[in-house]
């Protein structure tokens, strides 16, 4: 399996690079910000713990994130590979997610780091 990382400041391209790489080698995309506004707009279980967690203006932990993440590994294991948009995003999630790859005999391939001056940043934004 091949497993990319891809991460970079918003406005980086991060979303418009991934479309390229996941097409090109058939990857199961996942991208956090997407899958909790998928969870909050289902209204799952985690999807409302979410919702309540923003809305009072918080961050979503560490525990759920990962929980969502093992779950969309677990459930694509028949996929080529994956693409991670913007996770890990800490060590915690770094470290917690190589249990989680290692778990399903996994590891990550490469990553990429999507370096854009901060004016280009600015003005794409």
């Amino acid at each position: 399996m091949l497993n990319i990382i891809i991460f970079g400041p918003p406005g980086a391209g991060k979303g418009t690079q991934s479309e390229f790489i996941k097409d090109r080698y058939n990857l199961t995309y996942i991208s956090t910000g997407q899958i909790l506004r998928d969870e909050m707009a289902a209204e799952t279980e985690i999807g409302l713990k979410v919702k309540e967690i923003i809305s009072g203006g918080g961050l979503v932990s560490d525990e759920i994130v990962l929980s969502i993440i093992e779950n969309k590994v677990a459930n694509n294991l028949d996929s080529n590979g994956f693409l991670f948009d913007g996770f890990p995003r800490t060590t915690a999630q770094a470290e917690a997610f190589d249990v989680i790859l290692a778990k399903h005999d996994q590891k990550v391939s490469v990553m990429i780091n999507m370096e854009v001056p901060e004016e280009e940043l600015v003005k794409r934004i």
